[in-house]
């Protein structure tokens, strides 16, 4: 399974930005899917998943203001990132599972990776 993370960016305060994850074979459809995103100095941490089901989940931090969401024809993970803060700046990682249900929040769950891309949240 191969991941490629695009979208990232600067941008200001309440500024928006839509991450893509382009995922190679079926595995948008069947896998479940995830975004993480590690700052400086910090953990990498859980931001939303999607299962293959459809179903959603989100990290508190984010909830309301973030959207994942998937396009099976295109084998494409998507993160819709509204009203954005200085302290949603980040190096952004998109992940997937064959598991295809909604797992624990840890990035250990997770078996592929994509590299990330960066976003930067100006004050």
């Amino acid at each position: 399974v191969q991941l490629q993370a695009s979208g990232g960016g600067l941008v200001q305060t309440g500024g928006s930005l839509r991450l893509s994850c382009a995922a190679s074979g079926r595995t948008v459809s069947t896998y479940t899917m995830a975004w993480f995103r590690q700052a400086p100095g910090k953990e990498r941490e859980f931001v939303a998943a999607i299962s293959s089901t459809g179903t959603t989940t989100y990290a508190d931090s984010v909830q309301g203001r973030f959207t994942i969401s998937r396009d099976t024809r295109k084998n494409t993970m998507y993160l819709q990132m509204n009203s954005l803060k200085p302290e949603d700046t980040a190096v952004y990682y998109c992940a997937a599972d064959p598991r295809g249900v909604l797992l624990p929040a840890h990035m250990g769950n997770y078996r592929y990776w994509g590299q990330g891309t960066q976003v930067t949240v100006s004050s």
